[in-house]
């Protein structure tokens, strides 16, 4: 295998990165690094979140950059604090044998004055979310006139957010770039359009295959009644005692009902999502790292740019409706060789949203029954057992207190000790589970209910259902004239950035609505139509026409009355 060595990197950037004890480049960086160390050539890296991406550009721009010259020659853009924060680190990781060498990281939801004075000391290299980045360049805080390399990291996630306006004003005000290092998990249309735009002949390296997932993680679903769903959620959490992960809901509201629902019955839990301040958020992630959480719930959006390494579950609440986003939230288990779990809850007619996705990622889905309440209480029991034969009495003078406990138990059988200890801990879980119902669909009884259709959402024993659709809550309706919903127009469409997962979670955080009022979105490049309970409807409007985005003024109304 290569060595960082023979990339051909400073030996103070070879002596770090064997401190930090990385002895052979990951694939990105292989094939990266020898290209980028040129600093002349335009280069797009498609690799997926976990991969050393950040290695793979900032090894090359510690070593490009000229370190006397006090001011920004390098520029990465990326889509939010975290992950900005997190290529600081990295890079004042591999930069510690070098001196004169500055980073600055700039990024919304702080002081902007305490970021201009860092840029004002003299800086090389600055990583910027594109808000944050275009404030400062507005206020004429920050020359890009001498920025000679631009990298714009997971820039699918930036476009998906809805920077496209603003990565390509960043690339307008960079005329006098060497050049520009694109990297994404993914490439849309929107990304291609850029790279042929502001790009020559980019070098194009492609690490496994766009758009699969990682081959370390072992990817479950269950099968669950609607008004079931919770309580799957917990019989899961309950079944794996050593979970370590996070939970996706596609609403700030589920996001925040379900962590106040668990924290009440006793889960080391939190939400993160659009409503939190930054101070919140940042005590939330705190949390989470430290492991003092067990679990984290949050929306797609919430969670970009969160890296957190020993994940061992990745649970989602429902499938996301646009199948790319699956292979964002379970990317974030299964990293750095490590094995992982992605759990998706699904209906019974989500089937052939399921195969999508299996074929997007190239991956097996194995199906697995609800556990029963007697599962739970045998897993949880086996945890307890392994934990107490584990446990270290090495460290504690026991031995003095071993008299008193053989005289306190001495007429105490060793069965009951055990059955007392027992009984301390999984009183809760016996009592809750005791009567515990069985969760799983049955064939049997979907039979009993007449239930027509298979589990791959087709019809049985007749083609025409009188033009029927379902909503996004997997509700039938009728087409057009349908007495329960109505049409509303709203002029935002994929050109604003949006995609149609993206889109159903802005007008639902917008108006604080669940997603079981809406029925069919069609979106075209400039305006979208919504279908929606007729009971919604009049919220909805009320939450989202007049307001703006991205400077412009939205407007909603009945698409029948325009």
């Amino acid at each position: 295998m290569m060595t960082f060595e023979e990339l051909g990197i400073d030996e103070r950037l070879v002596k770090a990165t064997s401190a930090l004890g990385f002895v052979n480049p990951t694939q990105i960086q292989e094939k990266a690094i020898p290209v980028l160390l040129s600093g002349t050539k335009d280069f797009i890296g498609l690799a997926q979140t976990g991969t050393g991406k950040t290695a793979a550009f900032g090894i090359p721009l510690l070593q490009v950059i000229n370190a006397a010259e006090k001011h920004p020659q390098a520029l990465v853009v990326c889509p939010t604090r975290e992950l900005c924060m997190q290529i600081v680190n990295e890079i004042e990781l591999f930069k510690k044998f070098m001196t004169g060498v500055q980073v600055v990281a700039v990024y919304g939801g702080t002081s902007i004055s305490t970021q201009i004075r860092d840029l004002r000391r003299g800086v090389q290299i600055v990583v910027a979310t594109p808000g944050r980045l275009i404030d400062l360049i507005e206020r004429k805080a920050i020359q890009l006139d001498k920025i000679e390399y631009v990298v714009l990291d997971e820039a699918d996630e930036m476009l998906n957010m809805g920077f496209q306006d603003d990565i390509e004003f960043i690339l307008q005000n960079t005329p006098n770039r060497n050049s520009t290092w694109l990297f994404s998990a993914t490439m849309p249309p929107e990304i291609r359009r850029v790279s042929k735009r502001y790009m020559k002949e980019p070098v194009e390296v492609t690490v496994g295959k766009v758009n699969t997932g990682n081959k370390n993680i072992d990817h479950q679903y269950y099968i669950a009644a609607a008004p079931n769903r919770y309580e799957t959620l917990k019989r899961i959490i309950d079944f794996n005692p050593g979970i370590y992960g996070i939970i996706f809901t596609r609403t700030k509201m589920d996001a925040q009902e379900i962590a106040e629902r668990l924290t009440r019955e006793g889960y080391d839990i939190d939400a993160l999502h659009g409503d939190l301040t930054q101070v919140q958020r940042d005590k939330v992630m705190k949390a989470f790292r430290e492991k003092t959480l067990q679990l984290l719930i949050a929306t797609d959006v919430a969670a970009r740019g969160i890296d957190v390494q020993g994940i061992t579950h990745v649970i989602n609440y429902e499938l996301p409706d646009d199948v790319e986003v699956y292979t964002h939230r379970s990317g974030r288990t299964g990293r750095a060789g490590n094995t992982g779990i992605c759990i998706s809850i699904i209906h019974n007619r989500e089937g052939f949203k399921l195969r999508q996705i299996e074929n997007i990622v190239q991956a097996k889905f194995n199906r697995l029954d609800i556990p029963s309440g007697k599962d739970v209480c045998r897993k949880q029991f086996f945890s307890f057992m392994e934990k107490l034969l584990q446990a270290d009495i090495s460290h504690g003078d026991y031995e003095t207190y071993v008299p008193m406990l053989e005289e306190k138990f001495a007429d105490v059988s060793k069965e009951d000790v055990l059955k007392r200890v027992a009984a301390m801990e999984f009183d809760r879980f016996l009592k809750y589970y005791e009567n515990a119902e069985d969760l799983n669909i049955r064939e049997e009884r979907r039979a009993a209910r007449g239930d027509r259709r298979e589990p791959g959402g087709r019809e049985q024993g007749g083609r025409d259902q009188g033009n029927r659709r379902r909503d996004t809550a997997g509700r039938e309706f009728g087409g057009n004239g349908n007495g329960n919903y109505m049409r509303l127009f709203v002029n935002l469409g994929t050109k604003d950035g949006f995609y149609k997962a993206s889109f159903l979670q802005f007008i639902l955080d917008m108006s604080d609505l669940k997603k079981e009022v809406l029925g069919r979105i069609d979106m075209k490049e400039m305006n979208s139509w919504v279908e929606i309970d007729k009971n919604a409807a009049g919220k909805m409007i009320k939450s989202i026409d007049g307001k703006t985005f991205k400077g412009r003024r939205i407007r909603m109304n009945d698409a029948n009355s325009r």
